[in-house]
């Protein structure tokens, strides 16, 4: 077994999709107004992930600096079987070939449907941008029922940052958890106690005792 390989999972729930929307300050008072049907409803909500990994013995940090990277991917196509995968170009057979063609700050979505009219480029960020700066288009991603992964820039490689509007937490979880003693040892963690950088790097300097709500996945955890 790497032990010196750290795979972390960050999580974040219920996360409200209309903090996602365009601020319109300018909104006349009665557009501001809610009716007592819109009050009843359930805020529709998004979820969150961030996958990344430590390689302690080289100090190379990135999903892809681990030895159980590989895996990592072939997890993510088990969890989700029936998707189907586009880049902002084309279609393609899998996830795999789906991150091996991104830039960083580029953007492939899975999908239930046969084909997409989203404008996947529109997602795309530079190194001078991040998620936030794309609220309404990614509103639009989600509300379609589009789970958007992101390729984002680590210190020595890359991660994968993944939005959905389903939680999908647990279709990844299982399939991850399966990966375990034998290629890394893995963290699953509660955004909401992610509080700096530190915490990010915990695994660098108190992995034997990680912050409340970072819990280290066993063989036989369960949810």
């Amino acid at each position: 077994m790497p032990s010196t390989d750290i795979f972390k999972l960050f999580f974040h729930h219920d996360q409200r999709l209309d903090k996602l929307a365009e601020r319109t300050p300018n909104k006349k008072s009665d557009e501001m107004e809610s009716t007592l049907e819109d009050f009843m409803k359930p805020d529709p909500t998004y979820s969150k992930f961030y996958l990344t990994g430590t390689d302690l013995a080289q100090e190379r940090f990135g999903l892809n600096m681990i030895s159980g990277y590989e895996k990592v991917i072939t997890a993510l196509e088990k969890a989700f079987p029936d998707k189907n995968v586009f880049t902002a170009k084309e279609r393609t057979d899998s996830i795999s070939k789906a991150v091996s063609a991104l830039e960083l700050g580029e953007v492939f979505v899975l999908s239930d449907s046969e084909s997409t009219e989203l404008d996947i480029e529109s997602l795309h960020i530079d190194i001078n941008s991040n998620v936030g700066h794309l609220k309404e288009e990614l509103k639009e991603a989600l509300e379609d029922g589009h789970i958007v992964v992101y390729k984002e820039q680590a210190k020595d490689g890359f991660d994968l940052h993944i939005f959905s509007k389903k939680n999908v937490y647990t279709d990844m979880f299982y399939p991850l958890q399966e990966l375990v003693p034998d290629s890394f040892r893995f963290f699953s963690i509660n955004g909401k106690k992610f509080r700096s950088e530190r915490h990010f790097y915990f695994e660098t300097w108190t992995l034997d005792r990680p912050p409340h709500g970072f819990e280290e996945v066993h063989p036989e955890s369960v949810l």
